[in-house]
């Protein structure tokens, strides 16, 4: 055993079995008993990563339309029926794939199938809910350019990934483009990126093998679209041409700043992603992380401050986030950046390495309690191509985890000369504090619209 391992009772999933419609399209059923509910999730490879040139947005925009009427039933059917039928329906768009789930009664089952069938194979598009849908979507983006937190968020994406790559942009798009989508853009993307060979089907609950799948060939078996097959092809990296700069983006009169340190890392399915959930934990994780410890209880320069690993199909990030007042924000990035730099050199110690993995593999089975929860999980598994014991034995794999290895990720992750900022705030006050210490480029708010 490594030094540093702690051992760890393996997760346990529910009995899964597995098929194929005529189609092509795959499925995974876990049997759940105890409970007579039943969830349904279907995911594609249809995330923001997809969208079209200038036209961002347009995969969440399309997944939210899903539900708003099929050649067969108007959207206020939709929710009658689902309400009726005492369950919830949802759809939305993720970084790498669009995601649709309903939840219900056992019993109702194979009609809560049947309105997932209609929704994927005839969605109407109907002009009235798209302009809706733009109207909607428009305003959500507005509303959160008036939060510096979300402007932050925004921010650091661009300058991580640069404008020109599809990571480069936030999943709900920019407003430019999401008021020029026209029904047409939805029909075809749909029609591009939505195909079973490139979905995956996922039914947990307290259900039966031969009526799942009597019920899911009845609404889906006639799913065919060959021209869409498997996940999409990504660039791994972002532009070489991109520098390491700050990105300021100007917000008038503030009196504090929003501040994103941030760097490149892993992508979904890596190996290092157990020792880095470790390494994240301790570094800004929980509330009694190094940089917690730092920022706001030994010199009270903001209330919280984070770090989290995202990793997607073809790359993955780093990000630190926090905020302070506008004259300290040199002294925050300088104490963060000094956290980083003595995690990678000096590791962590025993009782914080004991503790982060105490922590994660408690957490874990919360995590998975639920049929929404766990069909989440199963529907990454099979899409990713991970292997079930990513789950099974999560808990081990953090177990496992050597002082050694968090090191090792470390050095390739924490490099604070290589992280990029993004930082939201009074740009005037802003450029002096940052003198000598990044280049700055400083844009207006409205380049993140």
């Amino acid at each position: 055993m490594k030094r540093g391992s702690v051992r760890l009772r393996e997760f346990s999933l529910p009995p899964l079995f597995e098929f194929q419609t005529s189609g092509g399209l795959r499925v995974a059923v876990a049997r759940r008993t105890g409970i007579p509910l039943a969830t349904v999730r279907l995911c594609t490879w249809a995330g923001s990563a997809t969208d079209p040139p200038r036209k961002r947005g347009l995969a969440d925009f399309t997944a939210g339309l899903l539900r708003r009427g099929t050649r067969r039933m108007r959207a206020e059917q939709i929710d009658d029926a689902i309400e009726f039928w005492g369950g919830n329906l949802g759809t939305a768009a993720s970084t790498d794939y669009a995601a649709l789930q309903v939840s219900g009664p056992v019993e109702h089952l194979p009609k809560l199938l049947e309105v997932v069938g209609q929704l994927v194979l005839e969605p109407a598009f109907p002009p009235r809910e798209v302009r809706a849908a733009k109207a909607r979507l428009a305003a959500q983006i507005a509303n959160d350019l008036d939060d510096p937190a979300q402007v932050a968020g925004r921010a650091i994406e661009r300058a991580l990934w640069g404008d020109d790559h599809p990571y480069g942009h936030t999943v709900d798009g920019s407003i430019p483009d999401v008021e020029a989508f026209t029904r047409g853009d939805a029909v075809g993307f749909h029609q591009a990126r939505f195909g079973p060979r490139a979905s995956v089907l996922v039914v947990v609950g307290g259900v039966l093998e031969r009526s799942v799948r009597a019920a899911v060939e009845a609404s889906l078996g006639r799913w065919k679209n060959a021209s869409v097959e498997g996940p999409p092809r990504l660039p791994a990296r972002r532009s070489p041409a991109l520098e390491r700069v700050a990105l300021l983006i100007h917000k008038p009169r503030q009196t504090q700043t929003q501040v994103r340190l941030g760097a490149l890392a892993f992508a979904k399915g890596d190996p290092e992603s157990f020792a880095a959930e470790v390494l994240e934990t301790i570094l800004g994780g929980v509330f009694t992380s190094r940089l917690m410890q730092a920022i706001r209880v030994d010199r009270g320069l903001s209330y919280g401050a984070s770090s989290s690993f995202d990793s997607y199909l073809a790359g993955g990030s780093l990000v630190i986030s926090t905020f302070t007042k506008t004259e300290s924000t040199r002294e925050i990035i300088e104490v963060a950046l000094d956290q980083v730099a003595k995690l990678r050199d000096g590791g962590p110690t025993a009782e914080e390495l004991s503790a982060a993995k105490t922590y994660l593999a408690g957490l874990f089975p919360l995590r998975l309690e639920t049929n929404d929860s766990l069909a989440a999980a199963i529907s990454e598994l099979k899409l990713y191509g991970l292997p079930t014991d990513w789950v099974t034995q999560y808990r081990q794999k953090i177990g496992a985890v050597a002082s050694e290895q968090i090191v090792e990720v470390a050095q390739k992750y924490l490099i604070p000369e290589r992280f990029t900022y993004a930082l939201v705030g009074d740009a005037p006050s802003l450029l002096r504090q940052l003198r000598g210490l990044v280049p700055t480029r400083v844009r207006p708010l409205s380049d993140l619209r």
